[in-house]
């Protein structure tokens, strides 16, 4: 015997009505459950490791790219993504003071060759000293998990 259930429009008009009325429950569970997110996120580790070298993890990503499509990453782009875009920026502020600040100072540290004529190879020992420093710092606030 089948089982009975709503057709998805009724789901989903029922969802669309209902749900935004329940930020305020969102928001009392959300904002009080950064320990239980950083426990369990970091618990999970393993199973991340697994699941992004699973056989065809490659086709399977790519298929979801395919499923989603184009048109809904630019119709979320325009509904969604435009207007929290500018409150997005603000309320990021301090973190990307905080996570650029590391780089800012470790290219203000360093001391490039010097440059060179235009066009000359020598030029790009400039940028290689500079990519060589970010990734070292990169990869050693990783290490401290920063």
């Amino acid at each position: 015997m089948a089982i009975k259930i709503k057709p998805i429009a009724d789901i989903a008009s029922k969802w669309a009505e209902v749900t935004p009325g329940r930020s305020g429950y969102y928001e009392a569970a959300a904002t009080v459950a950064g320990a239980d997110w950083e426990k369990g996120a970091a618990a999970a580790a393993a199973a991340f490791k697994a699941a992004i070298s699973a056989a065809n993890i490659e086709r399977m990503f790519v298929g979801g790219i395919k499923r989603a499509g184009s048109a809904k990453y630019e119709r979320k782009v325009k509904d969604v993504g435009v207007g929290r875009f500018g409150p997005g920026i603000a309320a990021a502020v301090p973190d990307f003071h905080a996570g650029f600040d590391p780089f800012v100072s470790t290219i203000a540290a360093l001391t490039l060759p010097a440059r060179q004529p235009r066009g000359a190879d020598a030029n790009i020992e400039r940028v290689r000293v500079i990519a060589r420093e970010l990734n070292k710092k990169r990869l050693a606030l990783r290490a401290a998990g920063a």
